[in-house]
């Protein structure tokens, strides 16, 4: 009796022992869960400063752009590349919120026309409509990412004259002088070229501090096209179509070009 007495004691003292380093494991797994918990929560507090500072850095390029002209915009990347990245970045960014895009509506106006086209894409940041048609694409920008990107002042490509069928600007009317990007397009168009803008729609928008929209296609007119086709209907943007006419323009005439609201983008 009096060994079964110690040898039950000596059972509760080992029962003890094992509950205490159980306890001290959980304890201790308890405090590498709270541990990695923290690490997440920073690594998360981080990533959207991160966001932030670059959002920060996007509007900036993105405002700077609006309000000089092609060739300080040129000048302005030359010096820093990364500044390009950073400015594509928070295009991609913003255009991710967009139900549809207007660059996708060109590549489908495309595919509908004869394939052998030639186009030159006034601005074509990644060069995404190059990469979906089957057309010959001069893809230009002021920075080249990509071997089949050219780097220019949009007013002043190295194209011939009346040497494209198409001069496509998708979201790239930013300069402050950005009708002599436009009278770029007419030279290097052929007579009955097809010119298409797609721009936001906030730009065209009078009652907001827009241009007015009838002011700006009769100055596009002004310039030797006539107007083909609107369409307003899409709530982002809108879509101009015009063909070059057949004669040639008389250079002595000024055009009273509307001023085209800057597209600034507010913090989200």
């Amino acid at each position: 009796m009096v060994e079964e007495g110690r040898s039950s004691k000596k059972r509760k003292r080992a029962m003890r022992r094992g509950a205490d380093k159980n306890q001290d494991i959980v304890v201790s797994g308890s405090s590498d869960a709270t541990k990695s918990q923290r690490l997440s929560i920073s690594s998360s507090f981080l990533d959207k400063m991160r966001a932030r500072l670059s959002g920060g850095h996007f509007r900036m390029l993105n405002e700077k752009l609006y309000t000089c002209t092609g060739e300080e915009a040129l000048s302005y990347f030359k010096e820093d590349q990364v500044l390009f990245d950073v400015y594509h970045t928070g295009y991609q960014e913003q255009m991710s919120h967009w139900p549809e895009l207007p660059v996708n509506l060109i590549i489908k106006w495309l595919k509908e026309h004869d394939p052998s086209f030639m186009v030159a894409d006034f601005g074509c940041g990644d060069a995404r409509l190059a990469k979906n048609v089957k057309n010959k694409v001069f893809s230009f920008d002021l920075v080249s990412k990509d071997p089949s990107v050219v780097a220019c002042d949009m007013s002043k490509t190295p194209l011939d004259s009346s040497s494209v069928d198409v001069a496509v600007f998708c979201l790239s009317l930013m300069g402050i002088n950005y009708e002599s990007y436009l009278a770029e397009a007419q030279r290097v168009l052929k007579p009955r070229g097809w010119l298409l803008i797609a721009e936001v729609k906030s730009r065209f928008d009078p009652s907001n501090g827009g241009a007015d929209p009838k002011k700006f296609i009769k100055a596009v007119c002004e310039l030797g096209f006539v107007s083909a086709l609107k369409d307003f209907s899409n709530k982002m943007f809108i879509l101009l179509y015009f063909k070059k006419k057949d004669e040639k323009i008389s250079t002595g005439k000024a055009i009273d070009w509307p001023q085209l609201k800057p597209c600034l983008y507010k913090r989200r």
